[in-house]
């Protein structure tokens, strides 16, 4: 069931309320920086006299410092960074949570009964139960090192150049639910029509969206990446319906949007970690609502 615009609320306060007390902690703990560059953990300090006093959280005791030894100048200034820092993971946490779990206003498409896109541009997920916006990433183009390293040991050009497109991180940040979600992109240019979507490999640190290969040697030259057949059906002016042939099996993936024959870097990235669909014949999985109480 889909928890009401309060009840997110109350959700999102307490996330913020923990997510702010972190600052708070950071601002007890006080690095006093001594000339030599080396810092003590401390509660707080005071200056008295020709000295420094301050309470030491590693050895739960005050203890003090001649005054020419501190380094005030860079004890006030990693204060101040570490306070600006704590604020933008604040600002960012808000802005996660805002993409993730906006309220979507309900004059939007209805996707089933009583859910709805929102009402502006983008691509969304429909697991059967919510609709979940996915956020824009931009891939970037990385040369092949193990390619670059074949090439300059085979006495001649025997394969071609590659260079690979990868996006940053081994999982999206956006996880859907279902095994065969519903996809819907909206856009004025009827954009939906050209979307393409992609498996990627998981590395170490990125997943990789294509192979980007050319010049002289064997192999194909173009861009090499695994789409995954999906049904277009466009639902209403400017919105496209788009739906995996197949359930999804559990990874990362990628909607794109295709320009020609080739793949616009700008994608919308997610994960896949829930369960199939038991609905008959690969519909839509039910919406869960909450059936009225029958009186006798």
């Amino acid at each position: 069931m889909h928890p009401s615009a309060a009840q997110r609320a109350c959700i999102f306060a307490v996330f913020l309320a923990l997510f702010a007390a972190l600052p708070l902690r950071a601002q007890a703990v006080t690095k006093l920086y001594l000339k030599d560059g080396s810092y003590q953990l401390v509660k707080e300090y005071k200056v008295e006299g020709d000295r420094v006093s301050y309470y030491s959280l590693e050895r739960s005791r005050w203890e003090d410092v001649p005054l020419a030894l501190v380094d005030f100048d860079k004890t006030r200034q990693t204060q101040a960074q570490e306070k600006t820092q704590a604020e933008k993971e604040v600002e960012e946490a808000k802005k996660v949570e805002k993409e993730r779990f906006e309220d979507v206003v309900t004059t939007g498409w209805e996707v089933a009964p009583g859910i709805h896109l929102p009402g502006d541009e983008g691509a969304f997920a429909f697991d059967g139960v919510r609709v979940v916006r996915l956020v824009d990433s931009p891939a970037v183009l990385v040369r092949d090192k193990k390619r670059m390293a074949l090439l300059m040991a085979l006495p001649g050009p025997l394969v071609k150049a590659r260079s690979l497109v990868v996006l940053e991180g081994p999982r999206a940040t956006i996880r859907v639910r279902s095994l065969q979600p519903t996809f819907y992109v909206q856009s004025a240019d009827n954009a939906g029509a050209r979307v393409t979507l992609v498996s990627l490999r998981q590395g170490k640190n990125s997943r990789v969206v294509e192979k980007v290969q050319g010049g002289i040697g064997l192999g194909q030259s173009g861009e090499l990446r695994e789409d995954i057949p999906l049904e277009h059906k466009q639902v209403a002016p400017g919105i496209y319906q788009l739906k995996p042939s197949a359930p999804l099996p559990i990874g990362e993936y990628a909607l794109g949007q295709m320009e020609g024959d080739k793949l616009n870097l700008d994608v919308w990235d997610f994960g896949v970690d829930g369960a199939p669909s038991k609905s008959p014949g690969g519909e839509t999985p039910p919406v869960i609502r909450k059936l009225p109480t029958t009186r006798p």
